[in-house]
């Protein structure tokens, strides 16, 4: 069988299959072209999902006639002023993405630069149909129509027009959060669905494109180390979503998808969310470019980092920084679903009518006084129980709750939850998963700088694995001694465990250093031991925390709400779940119809 060249129609189709895999793909690459070109606004109109049409407008430096001819070329790009490809700055930089959507649709390029005449170029499916004068603002105006229309083979793995639509938007709301200074729009079948003004700063464009909500319930993120620099928000923990749709990362501006920050996303969040819940975030990394590399995969969604165990521990540092920063804070709006649940109090009965106790049969008006101690009010003929809270001398008046975020307690609930009043209204904290937070934290504390207690095994254990399993073991030796893991390289595919970390017990020492192998070649840290760690301290201070329960005095109360206003993360407990909630004095209104 002989080589032949193929053709120039087919290698094109052949490359739009790595950069256009979908109507968000043509669209993501038409509007970071808006953004290279200096747009200050960027208009997208869609239809049918952007199968059918997809436009681009912006108001960028625009293209002379001879250079609209050279970006219909593949490899022929204007970002890429020399052969330092390292040191790419903007979004584009392949020359590929034009090209390789007019080979598989019909596409329109209407362009025209400042004090000079419109121009446009159409091609359909790799063939050039005309061109000519066209009349149109300064910028570019980019129409892509019938995309795959002729290649069914491509046409047919397309999802439905919603499917479509909504990664198109999710495709702009991320290029917008990485430019808060342009302003954009979206048109899907002739409705407007997003509008942003430009100028904005990035908390208020985020919280724009995600949820308002999210304003009050973030914390801004900053953080600097060796030329790294990251920026943005991240939610409390307690405000969270059940898939991980709302976590945007960006690198130098270019939106990615990246395994190695999402799993630092995860580890920084770690025993302060459910394992079925995800945080909100938008992270926005800056470096030099010559320490990443963006040219990995055609769709530039993907990167490589020349450090990236530092990209990791700058992220994780920097939400747990901000996180701790937070407190105890915790969602800061009203919990619509809970306050549901309260149920105004029943008519009073008739008068002349005695109110049967709870459980008591209809018809039973009588209450014997022998056996049931009650207080009868004379004015509204009714019988109504006895108090069943308690009560302890006041020996001092109570502190003003003004003084405390959390309140002054005032009593406990099914001796579980504690009641305090503050400022601005009634606090419910769940005693056992506060207490279980704030031993965790200790415990956190007093291992600072310190290592961790080594149990060493009195037969060492030899643990095969592969050989590149092993390299990387050994080359992190003097750092896995320093959690209690003493390891000796033991052949070419055998370990040899010494000592094993204390707080394990007796731990797996086969399966601890295949995890700690996996991870490493993932991440290059050895995060499962850290992972594993975490969940011994957690658990030892679930077991030694304040049980539910257990009834508390006033004084122990707030002794707890004192430590944890004191105490980092107390806002949620180790599962991840609220230790405190709060009903503002506007809710507690609300129930009894005052507004």
């Amino acid at each position: 069988m002989s080589i032949r060249r193929l053709p120039e129609q087919l290698v094109n189709r052949i490359a739009a299959g790595e950069v256009v895999e979908r109507p968000a793909s043509a669209l993501k690459e038409l509007v970071e072209n808006a953004i290279d070109a200096g747009a200050s606004r960027v208009d997208v109109r869609l239809r049918e999902g952007g199968i059918a049409r997809i436009e681009v407008a912006d108001d960028g430096c625009g293209m002379p006639p001879a250079d609209m001819v050279l970006a219909l070329e593949r490899h022929a790009t204007s970002k890429l002023p020399d052969d330092a490809i390292e040191q790419v700055s903007t979004l584009g930089f392949r020359g590929e993405a034009l090209p390789s959507i007019a080979s598989v649709a019909r596409l329109t390029v209407e362009s025209r630069p400042r004090g000079s005449d419109g121009w446009a170029r159409v091609v359909d499916n790799g063939r050039t149909e005309r061109e000519g004068p066209a009349a149109l603002p300064p910028g570019t105006r980019v129409v892509v129509e019938d995309l795959f229309g002729r290649v069914p083979a491509r046409r047919k793995f397309l999802r439905s027009d919603r499917s479509e639509y909504a990664a198109c938007l999710d495709v702009v709301r991320r290029l917008a959060m990485a430019r808060p200074d342009i302003a954009f729009s979206v048109e899907h079948d002739g409705r407007r669905v997003l509008a942003t003004q430009g100028g904005e700063d990035r908390p208020a464009r985020v919280a724009a494109l995600t949820d308002r909500a999210l304003a009050e319930n973030s914390v801004a993120v900053e953080l600097e180390r060796e030329g790294y620099r990251l920026g943005g928000v991240a939610s409390l923990p307690t405000y969270n979503r059940g898939v991980a749709d709302h976590q945007y990362l960006f690198v130098n501006g270019r939106p990615v998808r990246d395994r190695l920050l999402l799993g630092a996303i995860r580890g920084a969040y770690a025993e302060m969310l459910p394992r079925d819940r995800h945080a909100v975030v938008a992270l926005f990394l800056d470096m030099p470019p010559e320490l990443v590399d963006v040219n990995v995969h055609p769709a530039k969604t993907e990167v490589r980092f020349r450090d990236p165990v530092l990209v990791r521990g700058l992220i994780v540092s920097g939400l747990r920084r901000a996180l701790d920063e937070a407190g105890h804070r915790v969602v800061q709006r009203a919990p619509e679903d809970a306050l549901a649940m309260f149920q105004p109090s029943p008519a009073f009965a008739g008068e002349g009518q005695a109110r049967p106790w709870p459980g008591q049969g209809e018809g039973l008006g009588r209450v014997d006084t022998l056996d049931r101690p009650a207080f009868h009010d004379q004015r509204t003929s009714f019988f109504a129980p006895p108090p069943q809270a308690r009560a302890e001398p006041a020996w001092s008046p109570p502190p003003a709750t003004a003084a405390f975020p959390l309140g002054v307690a005032r009593g406990q609930v099914a001796k579980t939850y504690i009641v305090a009043e503050a400022e601005d209204g009634l606090v419910l904290v769940d005693q056992h998963a506060a207490h279980e937070r704030i031993v965790l934290e200790r415990l956190r504390a007093g291992a600072t700088g310190g290592r961790v207690a080594a149990q060493a095994l009195l037969l060492p254990e030899v643990v095969e694995l592969d050989e590149p399993g092993c390299d990387r073991l050994e080359g992190r030796a003097d750092e896995l001694a320093g959690f209690g893991l003493e390891l000796e390289r033991f052949g070419p595919r055998a370990m040899l465990v010494r000592a094993t970390p204390a707080p394990l017990g007796q731990a797996d020492a086969h399966g601890l250093l295949a995890d700690l192998a996996d991870e490493l070649a993932a991440y290059d840290q050895a995060l499962s031991l850290r992972e594993r760690l975490d969940h011994v301290t957690a658990t030892i201070a679930c077991h030694g925390s304040v049980r539910a329960g257990r009834v508390l005095s006033v004084a122990e109360m707030n002794a707890l709400l004192r430590e944890m206003e004191a105490t980092p993360r107390s806002g949620q407990c180790n599962h991840g779940r609220p230790t405190w909630v709060k009903l503002a004095h506007g809710d507690i209104e609300k129930l009894f119809g005052r507004r």
